[in-house]
C-alpha cells in the first residue's frame, strides 16, 4: 500500500440527496477548518450509480488532510459534520441515500480493526467511486495486497462499476 505520513488522512466524501456538489464543497471547507487540521489536496468531482443500493446517482470525491487529531477524534468530527448536513441513519438500513457521507479511509500507516473504526477502510478496494478520486491525488497508490490503483480501477470497471468525472470540486487549486 502507498505509505502516508503519520499525520495525513484520506477522507472519502459522497452524497446523493439535495444539492450534492454544493454539500461536498461545503464539507471540504469545513474539513479544512477542523482543529489542528488543514486541507492538502482534493480530487475532482465524480458521479456514480449507487453500489448495492437504489436512489439517485452519487457525487464523490477524496480529500487529503494534514491532522494532529487521533483517528477516533477525527471520526467524531466527521460524524458531527454528517449530522450538521442532515445525515440520517435509519435503523437496519445499509446504504440508504444520504445528504453527506464522510469515510475515514486512511490515517498515516495506522492499521486497526474494530467495531467503530477499521483502518485502512476495509472496503475501499471494492469501490471505484473511492479509487478514481484517490488516483487523482495519489496516482501511484497501491492497495494493501500490492495491486496498483490503476489495475484495481480497471478490475472494478470491468465488473460493472461505472463512474464519470464531472469536473473540479473546488473552483481553485490548492
Amino acid at each position: 500500500m502507498h505509505e502516508l505520513a503519520a499525520d495525513l488522512a484520506l477522507i472519502g466524501l459522497g452524497a446523493n440527496l439535495g444539492d450534492a456538489p454544493a454539500t461536498l464543497r461545503a464539507a471540504v471547507r469545513e474539513l479544512d477548518r477542523l482543529p489542528r487540521t488543514g486541507l492538502r489536496a482534493v480530487s475532482g468531482l465524480w458521479r456514480s450509480a449507487p453500489l448495492d443500493a437504489s436512489g439517485p446517482d452519487y457525487c464523490n470525491a477524496v480529500a487529503e488532510l494534514r491532522t494532529g487529531l487521533s483517528a477516533e477524534t477525527l471520526l467524531d468530527h466527521l460524524l458531527r459534520l454528517e449530522l450538521r448536513h442532515g445525515r440520517r441513519r435509519p435503523p437496519g438500513v445499509r446504504h440508504a441515500p444520504r445528504t453527506l457521507d464522510l469515510d475515514l479511509l486512511c490515517l498515516g500507516r495506522l492499521h486497526r480493526q474494530g467495531p467503530r473504526l477499521s483502518l485502512p477502510h476495509p472496503r475501499m478496494h471494492e469501490r471505484a467511486f473511492v479509487l478514481a478520486p484517490l488516483q487523482e491525488i495519489h496516482p501511484d497508490w497501491r492497495l494493501p495486497d500490492g495491486e496498483p490503483i490503476a489495475q484495481a480501477l480497471l478490475r472494478l470497471r470491468l465488473a460493472g462499476q461505472q463512474l464519470q468525472r464531472v469536473g473540479p470540486l473546488l473552483a481553485s487549486a490548492l
